[in-house]
């Protein structure tokens, strides 16, 4: 199987299981506008047709690094490292969990797991492994994704501190100020 069969197939399986997870979660009292959602969406979703389907532009298919046998090898351990901490994070966050900006009924703060040292872990595992299939695919495309989808999550990430500010005040504040958002606080 080809390394970038293989990144398709940790995608499927990874969105199946996310789909599996959101059956069961907590329900809703508060959610983010139609606008700010309908934002981050396009960006993320513009990111991943960007990587994952031949669009006709062919400056998009070059090559961003030289030719290597340790590249695809490299790509799909960084994805698998995505995915896992991904993974471990939703794990934690457990019920809590939503893809809008929502404010859930008996809401927790979560702390525990990865949210020790960043406050939006699952968009770091998933950056992660887009970053690991950019690398198996080696293509200009895979970095316009990535930036593309950090763009997304970078704005959804701030519409959540506000929703977490307004649902926990001064308790969020103080985590907040103690880890970081996408990435862990060098201290």
């Amino acid at each position: 199987m080809s390394p970038m069969r293989i990144c398709d197939a940790l995608w499927v399986g990874f969105y199946v299981l996310w789909l599996l997870w959101a059956i069961r979660i907590k329900k809703a009292e508060r959610r983010e506008s139609s606008l700010s959602y309908l934002l981050h969406r396009v960006l993320v979703g513009a990111g991943f047709l960007l990587i994952f389907f031949d669009l006709p532009w062919k400056w998009l298919h070059r090559r961003m690094l030289p030719s290597s046998e340790w590249l695809p090898l490299l790509g799909i351990t960084v994805a698998l490292a995505g995915f896992g901490l991904a993974i471990w994070a939703r794990m934690h966050i457990g019920r809590n969990w939503s893809s809008a900006v929502v404010a859930k009924s008996e809401h927790e703060l979560i702390c525990s797991g990865p949210y020790r040292w960043v406050r939006h872990p699952i968009y770091s595992g998933l950056m992660l492994a887009l970053l690991g299939t950019a690398l198996v695919q080696d293509q200009v495309r895979g970095l316009i994704a990535l930036l593309l989808v950090y763009a997304g999550w970078k704005i959804k990430s701030r519409l959540e501190e506000r929703m977490m500010v307004s649902t926990f005040g001064d308790q969020y504040t103080a985590y907040a100020n103690s880890t970081g958002a996408l990435f862990p606080r060098l201290r």
